[in-house]
This record gives structure tokens, sequence and C-alpha cells, in this order.
């Protein structure tokens, strides 16, 4: 039965959970909660610098159309301004946009724009601005890596006046509005969109509350300073108006020790990543306070290959998932900071399927047997198992330049877990062009990446055989193709009842954990440290923080 067309309206909070769906975007996570913050103190003062030290940076790229980098929205978002604010229970609220409606068949979607806006370099925004970057994000010369993969089926923008365009697909989109939310759809000022790919790497220019007319510096950072004009903020701020910070100063300090001894030493006021060994000394330090949001979407995971190489035999795939004690090594390694992973899915996202769980549990005598069933019964001089004359071996490339929250650690404890079932799984650390050549010519046997996304679409991009990375840059690391999961992820973004749709994802992931598809590794918990001067920090839905609210005290 056709669904009836659905308004929202300027700074309400309509739920669209009869009508429309928005894409199961995330809520309260299974275990009590997705964030632990807490509530600011005080009234906002005006004014003053927040320094900001970030365990990392988006690479070379800062530019979250282009970049296939999650952090890319933290650093853009200060700029960018979205045409919708997602709220963490699913609720949307205006931003540049003061209203929407839905056609019934989903593939419609009509927007009334804001009149008063304008980009920081004078501008005016409007309906050809809104065409400008959607048309810029699917155009094959940007290179998209990610935002592009969110309007996979974006046919076109009809600008009908001003403030008002229609954005259409070819197929049904349940997950846009959530996607339109986040800074990686975020508006950026249409003459920029020119200027060709490395420009806007290192500078963008949008509607935002903070400008950053020095850009960015990869592996230093980047410096806002506050849109003194800035008067048209997401509908569920906290306020109205300019941002109550003069500037941000952000510095990528990758080493978790200096970047903790940073702020104890009062050197930046709030850190990205506490170490996960200094989180309790730091919540019992006076003067200190630690905020943590539960990230929806992928885990940090690893991802077989299933199409070529020793994990192309699910028994072996199951093996080393059963065989390796990973919730062990996890608690052992973040003291709790980071909970062990039993799915695909981070316990934060809606629609995730608890009952899956019991597909990941530790059986290390089931392991061995599964490797022996699978034919790796022999052994050579040093251990590892043998087959028809041939060591398991187990090649997992890895970014160490890019590592963070000890994720090195951790790869060489899985090493050493993996040779007690008699595997000689091989660290190879190498370049970001080494990476894509791996990528792309199927060199590796296990790839790993975190892929947090407030909806679980990301199942979708991380598992849909669409997304197997070949000519062009994919997802999909496990090189997982199964025309039954497809199909469901395509049925979900058709589905526009939220109990349906959360079982056709729990059916997706269910089947992908038959298949052994993924190896679970840990929740990502995003844990800011911050002097007690800083407050007003919020966490959007992704799980990073927000800092248009937030305000320092002296």
């Amino acid at each position: 039965m056709p669904q009836p067309t659905v308004r929202v309206r300027r700074r309400s909070r309509a739920v669209l959970l009869a009508a429309v769906s928005i894409g199961l975007v995330a809520s309260a996570c299974s275990s009590g909660g997705r964030s632990d913050s807490a509530t600011a103190t005080g009234d906002p003062v005006d004014g003053g610098t927040l320094r900001f030290a970030s365990a990392s940076g988006p690479g070379a790229c800062v530019d979250p159309h282009q970049s296939p980098a999650d952090i890319a929205g933290f650093y853009a978002r200060p700029i960018l301004d979205s045409l919708v604010a997602l709220n963490a229970d699913g609720t949307l609220d205006p931003w540049l946009a003061t209203e929407w409606t839905v056609s019934p068949d989903q593939l419609t979607y009509s927007f009334t724009l804001r009149d008063d806006v304008t980009f920081s370099n004078g501008e005016k925004f409007d309906g050809n601005a809104v065409k400008a970057n959607l048309d810029h994000i699917v155009d094959p010369a940007t290179k998209s890596q990610l935002a592009a993969n969110t309007i996979a089926t974006y046919t076109g923008t009809t600008v009908k006046d001003p403030t008002h365009v229609n954005v259409t697909f070819s197929e049904p989109n349940s997950a846009f509005l959530p996607s339109l939310a986040t800074a990686y759809l975020g508006i950026e000022a249409p003459s920029t969109l020119t200027k060709g790919p490395d420009a806007l790497c290192t500078t963008i220019v949008g509607t935002g509350p903070f400008i950053s007319e020095g850009g960015y510096t990869p592996n230093q950072g980047i410096e806002y300073t506050r849109n003194e004009d800035y008067n048209w903020g997401p509908g569920n701020a906290e306020h109205t108006g300019k941002a109550h910070l003069a500037a941000i100063s952000i510095q990528e300090i990758p080493e978790d020790s200096s970047r903790y001894g940073a702020l104890t030493s009062n050197q930046v006021d709030a850190i990205a990543s506490v170490p996960p060994v200094n989180v309790s000394q730091l919540k019992d330090t006076p003067g200190f306070t630690v905020d943590t949001a539960q990230a929806p979407g992928g885990n940090y995971n690893y991802y077989p290959n299933t199409e070529a190489g020793v994990f192309s035999d699910v028994r072996v795939r199951e093996a080393f998932r059963a065989g390796i004690d990973w919730a062990t090594i996890v608690d052992k390694l973040y003291f709790g900071v980071f909970q062990p992973a039993k799915n695909t899915l981070s316990p934060a996202t809606v629609g995730y399927n608890k009952e899956s769980e019991s597909a990941y549990t530790f059986d290390e005598d089931k392991a061995n047997k599964l490797l022996d069933e699978a034919g790796w019964t022999g052994r050579d001089g040093e251990g590892f198992r043998t087959k028809d004359g041939k060591r398991l071996t187990v090649v997992h490339p890895y970014l160490k330049e890019y590592a963070r929250e000890q994720r090195d650690t951790l790869l060489e404890q899985v090493q050493s877990s993996a040779k007690k079932l008699g595997a000689d799984y091989q660290i190879k650390n190498i370049t970001v062009d080494e990476f894509y050549k791996a990528l792309y010519t199927n060199g590796y046997d296990v790839l790993d990446i975190s892929w947090q996304r407030a909806s679980p679409d990301a199942l979708r991009t991380l598992s849909d055989s669409s997304n197997i990375p070949r000519d062009s840059f994919g997802t999909n690391f496990a090189r997982y193709s199964n025309p039954a999961v497809d199909a469901e992820l395509k049925a979900a973004l058709a589905e526009t009842d939220l109990a349906e749709q959360s079982a056709i994802y729990g059916r997706a992931q269910q089947q992908i954990a038959d298949d052994a598809a993924v190896f679970p590794v840990y929740v990502f918990n995003y844990a800011l440290g911050r002097n007690n001067n800083v407050q007003g920090v919020k966490f959007e839905p992704q799980a990073f923080p927000t800092f248009y609210d937030a305000w320092v005290t002296q």
C-alpha cells in the first residue's frame, strides 16, 4: 500500500517512523546508552580558543566529498553545514533545509531551503548550490571514495527556484536522509568545486560556524576561526547565532603518551582517544573529565579474503574466527574501554542482531578440527600446518603509519594466537600506494578497517558485492559475494517499516556470520579527554565530537 507523503517543518522533531524510513539511524545501544558525557555547567562563555589534539588526521585529503577516511567528516564539520540534522534517537531536525517531503515511491525528495544563508566567501546558498554539490559528489572526476556510495542511485537534482529542489533516485534509498545529515554530503561553496580535487583536499569553503583560511596541513592539523555572520545553526543545537568559541586549533599527535601528556600538562584543552590504560587515571584526576560515545556502524573488524587464498575455504575462516580468543585480546589490551565485538555491526546500530553473536565464540578445539577437515594436517620443521607441501600462510598488509588505538600491538597478539593454531600469520607493513595495489590486485588474505556510520546501511557498504574493490575503491575488503545478502540489503533500502527493516538487516547479519565473512574485533568508543574548562562539547550520532555549542572558561 502506498505510503503518504511526509512533511517535516522547521525546528520540529517529527518522527518518521510510520510513513518513511530514515535509515534506522543510531539510537541507544543495547548495553544501556551510546554516550557518556557530562552535562555542561555554568553559562556559555563567548570567545577563547579550544586547543584540541587529534590522534590521527584524514591523510592527504580533508575534503569529505573525496576522502575515504571517517575522520575527514570530523575535520570538515566545523566548516560544512548539512541540509538536515540527525539526532541520536533517529529523528531529523532542519538545518539548511527548513522542510522536506518524500514521495510515496521514495524516489523523490523535495526540499525547501533557507533563503538567508551565505558561504564564508560571500556566495549565496540556494538550490543551485545543492545541485552543484550532489552532482560533484557523484562525478567520476571527483573520485569519491565514500560519499558517492551513499547516493549511488542518485539521478539528479532539479532546481525549481532558489529555495526549492527535487532530488531524485533510480531506486529507493531509505538511508539518504541520515547520510545527508553527515559532513560527507556537506554543502561546499559552488565556485570552489571547479578548482579540482587537489585544491579541495587542502581547503574547503562552506556555510558553517567556522572558517579555515589556511586549510589543512597533512600530519600537522588545522586552524579554524569563527564565522561572525553565522546565524543558521542546526535545529538540534543548544543555541542559535554564531559559535561561542572564537577559534579552534587542532593538532595531530598520534603517539598516545605524548597526546595524553599534552592534556595533563595543559598544552591542550582536550584530546581525542584517551589511551585506554589512562582512562581510569584521568577520570580520577581533579579538573579533568572523560566523555565517551559508542560508535554505530561497522566495528573495527578484520576481513578475510573470501575470494582467493586460504580464506576462500569457509572452514579455514571459521577456524580462525573460533580459534583466536579475540575477546580476551581486546579486554587485556584496552582495559574495558573498548568492548569485544560480537557481530559485524556495533550494538549501537539500530537493527543490530544480537542472536548472531553466538557465531563469534572462542573454541580452540573446534578450530583445530576445522583446519584438519580442510586438509591442513601436516606440519613443517617450524611447526606450521601444511597441505600438499604448502605452509598455511596468511598475509595481512598493514598501514602501520596510520595505526591508532594500539592496533599494531593487537595485530601482533593475533599473529601470536594464529601461530598456536599452526598458521604463519605474516604482517606486511606497507605504504599507502602498496595498500591500494594489494587492494586492487587481490594481493592479501586479510585487511582491517573500522567504518563508523549512523545507519545499518553500513552493512551494504561493507558487504554488498557491488562494493568489492576492483578497478575502483570499495570497502568490501572481504570480497564477499552472496546474492541472498545483496538482495536483503537492497530490500532494506526500499522498506519503510522500521520493524521489517530491522528484520531484514538481522537476516543479512546472520548470513554474514554463517559465511564467516568477518572477524569482529572491538567496538569503537570515542574517548574524549578534556580539562573541565571545556564545556558544551556534544557528540553527533556517528560518535565524533562537535564544537558549535562548546565554550572554554579561564
